[in-house]
């Protein structure tokens, strides 16, 4: 028999951050949230879906602010409605503006420092406002704020206490280009450093930027989750459509023809469009069909793998 040493052998796997089981929320008549289960570890995960979906609904939830009508909803492992406790491992970025216009933006931020108990108010404040760059505006009121600072103070008020968790819901909106990568960046890092961040956006490429992974709400529903390459891979209804550079366009295509994995091809704008409902099998046979022809491939890239694609395909299904 052979005794396996305690110490090397696996631990159980952590507790998932973000957890909902079958968690539903409906007002009235009107269903917000249809049975949603999904679990979130560390990282950046992308909330998507048309305007009605659910998505905020869903992040008010996580927030405490509803309880699930039906199902659960834990962070951290506990329910965190009515739960102060787990406020205090939560930082929340809502979409509709939440700042006093006659304080400053220190005064604002230290507000939520103390709100969440901070021993040194003034240093986690200032802390907070350094890193979404707001120092050189700290003490003007926010009234005279843009919306992207504003929307930035209402960042460093979320994150002023250091929260595991961070819930944004549309955060970049007012954003200029410099700002937006200086805080895509800063989401990154946090992520990077354990955090929990799920944040919702209407521009997909701010999403793509950020991670891979996605959750996407459809009248309600969670529609798909995970990477979003794999969820297109999954796609088998929907043909791929793959874009090939040659040294010889027309016999490549012809070899491509004989294929059963390949049911449409056309020569269009000096390079080859291909579409194909297999796309690993698609993978394995262009090397040996460009060989076999004796064409030199240039260049090989899928045309719909991007997450604006999938997205598209998921809503409009």
């Amino acid at each position: 028999m052979t005794v396996q040493n305690v110490e090397s052998m696996p631990g159980p796997a952590p507790a998932p951050a973000i957890e909902l089981v079958n968690a539903a929320r409906w007002y009235g008549n009107v269903v917000a949230v249809n049975d949603v289960s999904f679990a979130l570890g560390p990282g950046v995960t992308g909330l998507l879906g048309p305007n009605g979906a659910g998505k905020t609904t869903l992040l008010h939830m996580l927030a405490g602010f509803l309880a699930p009508s039906a199902g659960t909803v834990h962070v951290l492992g506990r329910s965190p409605h009515r739960d102060p406790s787990v406020y205090r491992q939560i930082g929340l970025v809502p979409e509709r503006e939440a700042v006093y216009p006659f304080l400053t933006g220190f005064e604002y931020v230290r507000f939520n420092a103390r709100l969440q108990g901070m021993a040194d108010a003034d240093a986690a404040s200032r802390r907070a406002i350094s890193l979404v760059g707001l120092d050189d505006a700290a003490h003007r009121a926010i009234g005279t704020y843009s919306k992207g600072m504003r929307q930035r103070a209402k960042v460093a008020g979320a994150l002023v206490h250091d929260p595991q968790v961070l819930l944004l819901d549309e955060p970049f909106n007012g954003m200029d280009p410099r700002q937006r990568l200086a805080m895509m960046d800063l989401l990154g890092q946090m992520a990077e450093a354990g955090r929990t961040i799920l944040f919702s956006s209407h521009i997909l490429e701010e999403v793509e930027r950020i991670g891979t992974e996605i959750l996407v709400m459809v009248s309600g529903r969670l529609a798909a989750s995970g990477d979003f390459r794999a969820i297109r891979a999954l796609m088998t209804d929907r043909p791929h459509t793959i874009k090939i550079r040659s040294s010889d366009d027309r016999r490549l295509a012809t070899a491509l023809m004989a294929d059963p994995a390949v049911f449409a091809v056309e020569l269009k704008d000096g390079s080859l469009a291909v579409q194909t409902a297999h796309l690993s099998t698609f993978r394995r046979l262009i090397a040996g069909a460009s060989r076999a022809a004796g064409v030199r491939l240039v260049e090989v890239v899928s045309a719909d793998e991007s997450l604006e694609s999938v997205f598209d395909y998921l809503v409009r299904r």
